[in-house]
């Protein structure tokens, strides 16, 4: 079965609207700096300014989640956070009638910055596996997660030691997961990235640029992989079927809307018993999650 749902922002979603600068730079002086004023009077940052784009996600962090502490390694992904809070929103509908008095949920790739635990774990109270195939990753949000007393119980980190598989050797023979959640690498090698990136910057800014700037940052893994989201996403799906009495639902972000009729055929090929596509409308962004589940056999 498939269903769409999710045209603009979730009500839960507390960063709709515009960004309250003066509010941020209260939790956050450093940002101050950063902020001016823009030919329609609204304050704002430079988008394209790595630090600056690093503070917002800290005054954020400390304002909405009672993050005292965080940071990241240069070059790692520092991700829009009302996006990731979208993705958290939408997906929280799945898991409303949890078995577990504590939801537990699996998040593939949890990266540096832990940002989709941070918001599951204070807006939800769900328990936390994030997985990464990144040392450097896992040490920085290990280090994210002790220095912040309110996520130090809810959250825990593991080491996906191949990079070419998804669940197996993660998930344990008798563990359970209400929800797997994933921001999957969306290209297929570091060109492709580098022209997304650089169309992205022209688009924004009307200018004829060379060279792209990635102001989120964002690590190989992070950002491409052999194959792209579609060899990605189709490995998730056929390594979930073998997990399916440990998983009630299993979601990822999907990027590129061309893809998401081959992941319905792929699905049904593998019978899933029951399959969602959530379009997110987050402002002049769009982008969409696909859930899915299968029938548990005794």
């Amino acid at each position: 079965m498939l269903s769409s749902d999710g045209d603009g922002w979730h009500p839960r979603n507390q960063h709709q609207g515009k960004y309250d600068f003066e509010q941020l730079i209260r939790v956050c002086p450093k940002l101050d700096k950063y902020v001016f004023i823009n030919k329609f009077g609204s304050q704002t940052i430079d988008f394209f300014n790595a630090e600056a784009v690093k503070l917002l996600n800290e005054a954020l962090l400390k304002k909405y989640y009672r993050i005292e502490w965080w940071d990241i390694p240069k070059g790692f992904l520092c991700p829009p956070i009302p996006g990731r809070a979208e993705y958290i929103h939408r997906v929280a509908e799945l898991v409303q009638s949890s078995y577990n008095n504590q939801p537990r949920c699996l998040d593939i790739g949890v990266g540096a910055n832990c940002i989709y635990p941070i918001i599951g774990s204070v807006e939800y109270n769900w328990y936390f596996v994030g997985v990464d195939c990144d040392e450097t990753a896992l040490v920085s949000a290990q280090k994210i997660i002790d220095n912040n007393q309110v996520v130090k119980n809810t959250i825990e980190l593991r080491k996906q030691p191949n990079s070419r598989q998804i669940f197996k050797q993660i998930i344990a023979e008798h563990e359970y997961f209400d929800l797997t959640i994933c921001n999957p690498p969306f290209h297929s090698s570091l060109e492709e990235a580098n022209q997304g990136a650089l169309r992205k910057v022209r688009n924004l800014r009307n200018k004829k640029i060379q060279q792209p700037s990635l102001n989120f940052g964002g690590q190989q893994n992070e950002l491409w992989c052999e194959g792209g989201e579609r060899k990605f996403i189709e490995t998730m799906i056929i390594e979930s079927k073998g997990f399916a009495k440990n998983v009630h639902w299993f979601t990822t972000l999907v990027s590129k809307a061309e893809n998401i009729n081959y992941f319905l055929r792929l699905l049904t090929k593998m019978q899933a018993l029951e399959v969602k596509v959530i379009d997110m409308n987050m402002g002049n962004k769009m982008s969409r999650i696909l859930c899915w589940k299968f029938e548990i056999k005794n």
